[in-house]
């Protein structure tokens, strides 16, 4: 992805905080077959951790020797302690250890992309400079950003090349994020959403969460699942937005992937952005949940 918005695949964290610990071999078997599958791209991070497992070590595990194509994207700004808590946000004299923490655990001399998670609306300049350094020194190829408003895009743009943001957003979710995301495309800049399935559930799931009967007729008619629908149409935004949906179950991998395949009509299009625009009437009544958060964990 850096350097172009989507030849890629994706596949987004599976390791996150409060999340059900999962089985060492499966989730070796699902990066594994990630990458079988055309997956060129693997969203990642030092602070994503369970008691039992880290995703870079098993990312690690189950791939180095990394394949060339490969793209491991990784976020350092706020890292958390060996409890799960988050600490306080980084300084730039502390990000270098941050990268390099991720350099140790993916068994890297390099890494790919790095993000700037950033936690509110404050200046990011001097934490993005120390990322550009690091970036002149061969630490990292590529920088992005991630949670951030577009200010924080004009900001870090004026200091070294952004090649990505990567925020909340999907299908009657932040739709207030449109002109965001539209923006990106004018810039060149990839626009990777994060929680695209879950939306509100976030690292929970969608389970439990009632589907929209829009969203199941449009599922009905392809024959895919809910989830599915809501990649495609995440897609269908535009040419330079990836999707990052994050699983540790083999058959909804398979299922992700195969939602980059699916094409939406004009009308099914037109029905759920007409969904997709009712979240922002649901936030502007303070009745949805869609309003921006600094809570996040992308």
């Amino acid at each position: 992805m850096p350097g172009g918005a989507r030849p890629a695949r994706s596949a987004g964290q599976g390791l996150v905080s409060g999340a059900v610990p999962r089985d060492r071999a499966q989730a070796l078997g699902v990066l594994r077959r990630a990458v079988e599958l055309g997956v060129n791209h693997i969203d990642t991070a030092a602070f994503y951790f369970s008691p039992l497992h880290s995703a870079n070590e098993l990312i690690n595990r189950a791939l180095a020797p990394y394949p060339e194509d490969l793209v491991i994207a990784t976020k350092v700004g706020q890292p958390r302690d060996p409890s799960g808590a988050w600490l306080p946000h980084a300084g730039p004299d502390r990000l270098r250890g941050l990268v390099e923490e991720n350099l140790r655990q993916l068994g890297r001399d390099h890494l790919d992309l790095v993000n700037l998670r950033v936690v509110g609306a404050g200046s990011v300049a001097e934490r993005f400079g120390a990322l550009a350094e690091l970036r002149t020194a061969g630490l990292v190829r590529h920088l992005g950003l991630s949670n951030v408003l577009p200010h924080h895009l004009d900001e870090a743009q004026a200091i070294a090349p952004v090649v990505c943001v990567q925020n909340m957003y999907g299908l009657g979710v932040r739709p207030e994020q449109d002109a965001f995301v539209g923006l990106c495309r004018a810039r060149g800049v990839a626009f990777v959403p994060f929680y695209a399935i879950a939306a509100d559930g976030r690292q929970h799931g969608a389970a439990g969460r009632g589907e929209h009967p829009a969203v199941l007729e449009v599922a009905r008619a392809h024959g895919v699942s809910p989830a599915q629908v809501r990649i495609a149409w995440t897609l269908h935004r535009g040419p330079h937005v990836l999707a990052i949906p994050g699983t540790g179950d083999p058959a909804h991998l398979a299922a992700n992937v195969a939602a980059g395949a699916l094409r939406l009509s004009a009308a099914e299009l037109d029905r759920l952005d007409a969904l997709h625009r009712a979240g922002a009437e649901s936030t502007a009544r303070g009745t949805g949940s869609t309003a921006r958060g600094t809570g996040s964990t992308g």
